[in-house]
C-alpha cells in the first residue's frame, strides 16, 4: 500500500537476485526519491517510461563488484505513523556508510544536506 516502500524493496530484492533493472509504478514522489538515490550512487539509472495512465519508472540497479549497492532499507515514516526529525536529532546512518532521506520544506534531501541547510523534516527512510 505504500509506494515508496514497494519501490525500495523492489530495488533491494532485484539486487539480491542480480537483476540489471527493476520497473516500478510512477508517482512524482517515487521519481524524486529515485533521482536522489541515483545522485548519491545507490542506483545506476532512472528513466520515466510509458504514456498517460500507464507510466512507470525503470530503475537500474547499481553493483559494487558482484555485490549490490543497496543491501538494506528501513522505512521510518509510514502512512500510519509519520516521523519528523529536527536538525539536532540527525545522526549518521551506519557510521557514515548509509543514507538518511528526508522530505523538507526545501524538497527531498539527504541527512547531510539537511544539516548543511539547517532544516528538518519528515524522515522517509534509511538506506545502506
Amino acid at each position: 500500500m505504500d509506494p515508496i516502500s514497494n519501490m525500495l524493496n523492489s530495488i533491494k530484492n532485484a539486487g539480491a537476485v542480480k537483476l540489471p533493472s527493476v520497473v516500478v509504478p510512477h508517482s512524482n514522489l517515487c521519481f524524486a526519491v529515485a533521482e536522489l538515490l541515483a545522485r548519491e550512487g545507490y542506483v545506476a539509472s532512472v528513466a520515466k517510461k510509458g504514456k498517460k495512465t500507464r507510466k512507470y519508472i525503470e530503475v537500474g540497479v547499481s553493483y559494487v563488484g558482484a555485490r549490490p549497492r543497496v543491501t538494506g532499507v528501513q522505512r521510518l515514516s509510514k502512512p500510519s505513523r509519520r516521523m519528523y526529525m529536527g536538525v539536532r536529532d540527525m545522526r549518521p546512518v551506519r557510521q557514515g556508510y548509509g543514507l538518511l532521506v528526508l522530505s523538507t520544506p526545501k524538497g527531498l534531501m539527504t541527512g547531510s544536506e539537511a544539516r548543511k541547510e539547517h532544516v528538518g523534516g519528515e524522515v522517509l527512510f534509511k538506506i545502506w
